[in-house]
């Protein structure tokens, strides 16, 4: 599910949770529930005004259980600017990305090149991470707008290990989605 970072993140968080809670069994008292919706809708409010401080536009959370199960897995969508050094062209400045990371490659995201990059990240305590993650990230320009890129920054947890099958699937899937982005004017 979608929940935009910059406006409507309250509105989306609502109706995420309406649509869940009403999922849920009919004869499971509701009074008891609330606390539990109240915690749920305060970590992800949290989750939103978190990725909106690091400029993000869209928070992306899989709320669907897989055999009983929640997806270890969620995606950022922010805009920004690439520290260039004064180079302005696209291509030059995705080869230098690629040429930085040790796990660089070039992509195609509908038509456009990008830059995408995988690593493992450990905990980090300090900033609430109380796990590793397996972590990818494309970089692509907006076409049409110089200066302007889309970061796409996915995490997962794996089944608790960055570099287990689970992480290595989600990631799978994360290209694949990917894949599929299509550029449209607003």
């Amino acid at each position: 599910e979608r929940i935009p970072a910059r406006q409507g993140a309250e509105d989306a968080i609502k109706a995420i949770l309406d649509v869940k809670f009403k999922e849920l069994p009919p004869d499971l008292p509701r009074d008891q529930l609330a606390p539990y919706r109240a915690e749920i809708e305060g970590k992800l409010r949290k989750a939103a005004a978190q990725a909106r401080k690091n400029g993000a536009i869209d928070l992306y959370l899989p709320v669907q259980l897989r055999n009983g199960l929640p997806v270890p897995a969620s995606f950022v969508v922010s805009e920004g600017a690439i520290p260039t050094a004064g180079v302005t062209e696209p291509d030059q400045i995705v080869s230098a990305l690629v040429a930085e990371s040790a796990d660089g490659t070039p992509v195609t995201v509908d038509g456009v090149s990008g830059a995408r990059s995988e690593r493992s990240a450990g905990p980090d305590p300090d900033q609430g991470i109380e796990y590793g993650s397996r972590r990818v990230d494309y970089m692509v320009p907006v076409p049409g707008e110089t200066g302007r890129w889309l970061l796409f920054a996915f995490s997962t947890l794996g089944a608790g290990d960055p570099g287990d099958q689970v992480a290595r699937v989600l990631v799978q899937l994360f290209d694949a989605m990917m894949s599929t982005f299509r550029w449209a004017t607003v």
